[in-house]
């Protein structure tokens, strides 16, 4: 069972942004760096945070509604691209050597035969889920084993001594699944949540739409209830269940959680959904350029540190914006109070 701590303290926080407000610089003056070493050092109970042993963990696996033409991509990228991640050639790798992340690639449900010797941890839980506009995607004891194997690989790197964690993801099809959490999580209107994915053209995306709404209708057909666990496992997939598992673990660790773009946004909300507390761990690492994102970041109440267009997925914008939180803990850490440094308060 998974506890997530809440950070509201009041009193700590008062002393959070004592420290803060009595940096050598006028109150307010370095911004939304403020807000972030605050929220820091509440996930961390300290007034002077670390940021250790950064992680990025991509979660792998393949679809079943892309038998239905939804994506551009074919079903091999999948497999291909998890050996190209740890060959060092992908975007997502440039820029964990650049910030000093180490790079986990996870099968969660790769729709085939991987060779484990190559460094990707074997996760799988089966092979591509299954086609949703005809079935359940997940079972529910596939969607809890799914929960249990992300936490398990946040586990890992904690050990190791990680605490600041970004998530990405590889699965041809995974926006389509996002789509439909968005829109029956966050009571969005489903046209408004769906994109052009890897590059669809607009005939693409109005098939696209026509599929994914047929999936939806025969869902809710009879107008029985559902659970959030029951939307989770009829439209997702076995990497995104298995990153909602990794970010409520990493909130249960008081790890900065660092979040993606629409795909790990959508993971964020479900987890959300599951234990709204997960929220406080939470920075938001870009607005991709991905149909729906702007708006489900303004549902989540959520200010983006950056927006350069991004729509790759993998962990990139989360693990780009890094140097932003970075500057935000030296901040706190770096700079003198007035007192220390016999600054006159000039504010």
């Amino acid at each position: 069972m998974i506890m997530i701590d809440n950070l509201i303290d009041p009193e700590f926080q008062s002393q959070v942004q004592d420290k803060i407000d009595n940096l050598t610089k006028p109150k307010g003056s370095l911004g939304y760096l403020e807000t972030l070493a605050g929220q820091i050092c509440m996930i961390q109970h300290t007034l002077s945070p670390t940021l250790k042993n950064p992680c990025n963990i991509l979660f792998a696996a393949d679809h079943g509604i892309l038998a239905q033409g939804v994506s551009v991509s074919p079903k091999e990228v999948t497999w291909q691209q998890s050996y190209h991640f740890l060959e060092g050639g992908a975007g997502i790798s440039f820029l964990c050597h650049q910030h000093g992340f180490r790079l986990m690639v996870v099968d969660a449900g790769i729709d085939h035969d991987m060779d484990y010797s190559s460094g990707i941890i074997d996760m799988k839980v089966r092979k591509g889920t299954r086609d949703f506009s005809i079935e359940s995607a997940m079972t529910p004891d596939e969607f809890n084993l799914c929960l249990q194997r992300g936490a398990e690989c946040v586990n890992r790197v904690h050990a190791d001594g990680c605490n600041v964690i970004s998530f990405g993801e590889m699965g041809c099809g995974n926006t389509s699944a996002s789509s439909i959490w968005m829109s029956l999580l966050a009571g969005i209107p489903l046209a408004q949540c769906i994109g052009a994915g890897a590059g669809l053209d607009s005939k693409g995306v109005s098939h696209k739409l026509e599929v994914l709404t047929g999936a939806v209708q025969k869902f809710k057909a009879g107008n029985k209830a559902h659970s959030i666990k029951d939307i989770l496992c009829y439209f997702g997939g076995l990497e995104m269940a298995m990153a909602v598992g990794a970010m409520l673990r990493a909130a249960e660790l008081r790890m900065v959680i660092l979040v993606d773009g629409f795909i790990m946004t959508n993971c964020m909300l479900a987890a959300s959904k599951l234990d709204p507390n997960v929220l406080q761990y939470a920075v938001f690492g870009h607005q991709g350029d991905e149909s729906g994102h702007k708006m489900l970041l303004e549902y989540l109440h959520a200010k983006p540190l950056l927006n350069l267009g991004l729509r790759l997925g993998e962990g990139s914008g989360a693990v780009c914006a890094y140097p932003i939180v970075e500057s935000a803990v030296r901040m706190i850490n770096e700079m003198d109070s007035f007192r220390k440094a016999s600054v006159t308060k000039y504010f």
